[in-house]
């Protein structure tokens, strides 16, 4: 005898979600790559040009563990677009200061981000774009605004 798959009550937003956000990631990780960048380094670049940032706040934003941050900006440093400098309100803390060819990559980076977005959405009518921006946006700040912790997965014993 087969087992039958329980019956949905609801679409799966998870699937859908999580397969438009993963084709997008890789398009946008193609554009990117084009000239010389990741999403994340795209990320650091721009959030530090918005104001002084810690590489932890940056972090924070790009949501990166310390481990993938300091690759990241190891990576800025080496490609001569962003330095780390102490920072002007805690001597303690590093800033990511982004240097002049840095600024110029992500000028040039963020015309491609916003291209590859548009073209996102440019794939639907007009109604359907403002619509999917809306409800997207009602579900980051409202019900979907804060992500909850989750038990860890129980690990196998060794053998």
């Amino acid at each position: 005898m087969t087992a039958m798959a329980p019956v949905r009550a609801e679409p799966d937003l998870s699937f859908l979600l999580d397969r438009t956000s993963h084709v997008l990631r890789t398009r946008m990780a193609a554009a990117l790559a084009e000239i010389g960048l990741t999403a994340r380094m795209h990320c650091v670049l721009v959030h530090a040009l918005e104001e002084e940032r810690t590489q932890a706040q940056l972090a924070v934003i790009g949501d990166m563990d310390k481990t993938t941050m300091v690759v990241t900006v190891d990576a800025l440093e080496k490609a001569g677009l962003a330095e780390r400098r102490p920072s002007a309100a805690d001597r303690r803390a590093r800033i990511i200061a982004v240097t002049d060819a840095g600024r110029k990559v992500a000028e040039r980076s963020q015309r491609i981000v916003d291209g590859v977005h548009g073209a996102a959405l440019g794939s639907l009518p007009p109604a359907e774009r403002e619509a999917l921006l809306r409800v997207l946006r009602n579900l980051t700040e409202g019900y979907l605004a804060e992500a909850v912790e989750a038990p860890s997965a129980a690990r196998r014993a060794r053998r």
